[in-house]
């Protein structure tokens, strides 16, 4: 299954979300989409499956959970937005992780694209970066993978631009 993986879109909608997620079998947002029309056009164009994050009104609170766990294949996939990395998990995942590893932890909010593998845990942890304008990262980012059984294939930084000076 190829995954498009997104977050912190805050609001924003770029063409090249189409473009670049059309390869993609779902879409994986991982929090701050914070508009419900970005979450309806993204599910319309491929199943979505989401987290609200901390800039995430009621009616995406509504529709999203904060922590969502499932299985793609053989893999266990947990994801939050605010989660932290490897070494450094957000206290309000922590516990959760240590007890019992995901396979993939994806996680946002911080804006910094992070590809990392947790030795200690035996974990992928995926942070995107940002694919909206708001913030201060420099580049747009999103992370396209393919899951295969129980294995990470051709994983895939995409850039969607620099950040508008504002």
């Amino acid at each position: 299954m190829r995954i498009g993986i997104i977050s912190d879109t805050h609001s924003y909608w770029d063409e090249q979300y189409l473009k670049y997620l059309e390869p993609c079998d779902e879409i994986w947002h991982a929090g701050d989409i914070c508009s419900v029309e970005l979450a309806e056009r993204l599910a319309a164009f491929r199943p979505l499956r989401a987290v609200c994050g901390n800039c995430d009104g009621g009616d995406l609170r509504r529709m999203f959970p904060e922590i969502l766990r499932w299985k793609c294949e053989e893999v266990d996939v947990l994801m939050k937005h605010i989660g932290g990395y490897p070494g450094r998990y957000d206290a309000s995942i922590r516990n959760r992780i240590y007890a019992s590893p995901p396979k993939l932890f994806i996680s946002g909010h911080s804006h910094i694209l992070k590809v990392q593998y947790d030795k200690t845990l035996g974990l992928l942890h995926i942070n995107p970066g940002a694919a909206g304008m708001q913030g201060w990262q420099k580049e747009r980012t999103l992370v396209r993978l393919t899951i295969e059984g129980s294995e990470f294939k051709d994983c895939e930084v995409v850039t969607l631009g620099t950040l508008r000076a504002k």
